[in-house]
């Protein structure tokens, strides 16, 4: 078994720990970054990093990818599409063991559902540019993946919280808000979870598009309110959202509306999340990084 993984990111490298725990130590790990300056932060790992900015193609990743059996990707598509596909399929192609390939997606594909629950059978109805560029990278992914006969799994992942990048960061570093938009609530899924699953799947060589996300969909206002209480702080104070600064990007993440299920992937690999709530990540990170 050898993994590339096309950006090496948060839940990448959690993906990657986790396979090397589950499985062995010893699997050869592989991947991408944007900058020199990011590999540096590999400097003390056994992982062979590339340089690849999505832009052009990676001058020296091809023989690593070319020799892969899992590929997992994270890099985000553009209005030009996959940068992998993009630039590197002939590599893509030339992976003769190739098993499996692994994408890592967004619930924001489905668009706003009002509050209600969804689960992998709703519609995809995207509100903003960024999600429908995932679907229509799914749908080229798809293709390719079975023009090969190669497995692939689809993670639809719900917001990313874990170390480092919790409600506690944002109460430390002055930038949380309670912006309070009546009935809006939001899935999150710590990183620890989704490596785990991610390296279930990648092991099961499971195939099919899924969902992750936690099982309690809540305002965001609760997560700072509930962080600052455990550090033993006030929290800021709240805002309505319509009178809430904030970029056109953090803006539209409040049009999707929805509780997004995961029942389908747990099931598939006889799993829990290790996660279920916001309060069990969080009472976590607090208890290990406080």
């Amino acid at each position: 078994m050898g993994v590339f993984f096309f950006g090496m990111g948060y839940s990448s490298r959690a993906t990657a720990r986790a396979l090397h725990q589950l499985r062995d130590p010893d699997i050869p790990i592989s991947g991408t970054t944007r900058s020199e300056e990011g590999a540096e932060a590999f400097a003390d790992t056994n992982y062979r990093i590339h340089i690849f900015d999505g832009e052009v193609r990676g001058a020296t990743l091809g023989p690593d990818l070319r020799k892969a059996t899992h590929v997992i990707l994270s890099i985000p598509p553009d209005e030009r599409g996959d940068p992998a596909l993009l630039h590197h399929r002939a590599d893509l192609d030339a992976a003769q063991n190739l098993e499996w390939i692994g994408y890592f997606s967004t619930v924001g594909v489905y668009g706003d559902f009002g509050g209600q629950w969804v689960d992998e059978d709703a519609p995809t109805r995207p509100v903003n540019v960024r999600s429908q560029q995932r679907v229509e990278a799914e749908q080229a992914w798809r293709d390719y993946a079975g023009a090969r006969g190669v497995p692939l799994f689809i993670e639809r992942l719900a917001g990313i919280y874990g170390p480092g990048r919790s409600a506690f960061d944002k109460l430390r570093e002055g930038t949380a808000r309670r912006i309070v938009k009546p009935g809006q609530v939001f899935n999150r899924v710590h990183v620890a979870d989704i490596g785990r699953i991610t390296a279930l799947a990648a092991l099961a060589k499971l195939e099919g598009t899924y969902n992750l996300a936690d099982a309690e969909p809540a305002p965001p206002q609760d997560l700072v309110t509930y962080a600052a209480q455990m550090m033993g702080i006030a929290p800021p104070p709240e805002i309505p959202f319509e009178t809430a600064q904030m970029t056109e990007m953090a803006r539209s993440f409040y049009s999707d509306n929805k509780r997004v299920s995961s029942k389908r992937v747990l099931a598939a690999l006889g799993t829990e999340l290790e996660f279920p709530t916001y309060r069990e990540g969080l009472d976590a990170i607090w208890k290990a990084h406080a």
